[in-house]
């Protein structure tokens, strides 16, 4: 059973698949192409017999009609496993008096928890801060469940970093990043590209809030959420050139954290939790989609 809150979401997203971009890491037997070849029923390629293979893949009727010795290649099938980073800092907190960016996070990482237990891919979780909240990698029933009841004890507050979980994360074949990217973001991107090169798929939810993208007209007083004595009035000329710059720094970074290899995909508070995980998902099969 899953955690008070999220049936209906989990309802929604039955049947929902989450293929991987690139070949998995997984030792294990599951649904996604392996980076490890064997004798699995799906054929690959031919290549010529060379001292020292396995003659139990040779294909002795090639062999007997050409008189050529030749190998079945193959791909293997392994699980995903995947492991989400969950940024808890206060600016998730925003805005205060609404659901907001924190409890769409909390949404969108147990949605896509069970996307991914589906298809038999252990799931985990890490929220940095103090303490640090986390959960390992585990395809056992009932651990998107333990994930939904994690991120519904967490209270956003201060500025932990990411990057530093980002590069321990030494077994996850898939790296979740959920995120508003005020935090350390350089360092966070850093840390992504190292996983990268490693060969893990990695994906970047930027959350964001309609608040953030729309604020009021009228008068107000705009307050960096971890740095309080920060504060600016966003009225007229001011608040046009908020909305400028707040674009123009979205567009930049959806743009080098696809130059990293990462599929971005930006969430917005309001948006339906369930249309938000299909949407990352499905930027695993579109490679146009963001």
């Amino acid at each position: 059973m899953a955690a008070a809150g999220y049936g209906a979401l989990l309802d929604a997203l039955r049947g929902v698949s989450w293929p991987a971009r690139r070949p998995s890491r997984g030792a294990t037997s599951g649904t996604h192409v392996s980076r490890l070849r064997g004798a699995s029923a799906e054929f690959t390629e031919y290549r010529a017999y060379r001292q020292g293979d396995d003659p139990r893949r040779l294909d002795w009727k090639l062999l007997a009609r050409t008189d050529r010795a030749f190998l079945r290649i193959t791909n293997e099938r392994a699980t995903m496993p995947t492991l989400f980073v969950l940024d808890a800092s206060a600016s998730l907190a925003f805005p205060a008096d609404t659901q907001g960016k924190w409890a769409q996070a909390c949404r969108v990482v147990v949605g896509l928890a069970a996307v991914a237990h589906a298809a038999a891919d252990p799931v985990g979780i890490v929220v940095p801060g103090t303490p640090r909240r986390a959960l390992p990698m585990r395809a056992r029933g009932g651990v998107v469940s333990e994930i939904a009841r994690l991120v519904d004890g967490v209270t956003p507050g201060g500025e932990a970093p990411l990057a530093p979980v980002v590069r321990e994360a030494a077994r996850a074949a898939r790296l979740v990043l959920v995120t508003d990217l005020l935090g350390d973001a350089p360092a966070l991107l850093r840390a992504a590209r190292e996983q990268w090169t490693r060969g893990v798929d990695l994906v970047l939810v930027h959350v964001v809030a309609r608040a953030e993208l729309d604020p009021p007209v009228s008068a107000a007083l705009a307050e960096d959420p971890e740095r309080p004595e920060v504060r600016r009035a966003l009225v007229g000329a001011t608040r046009d050139g908020y909305l400028q710059a707040f674009a123009a720094w979205r567009a930049e970074q959806a743009r080098t954290w696809a130059l990293s290899g990462a599929r971005y995909v930006e969430v917005v508070d309001d948006e339906p939790a369930d249309r938000a995980v299909r949407r990352v998902v499905g930027a695993a099969r579109d490679e146009g989609q963001s």
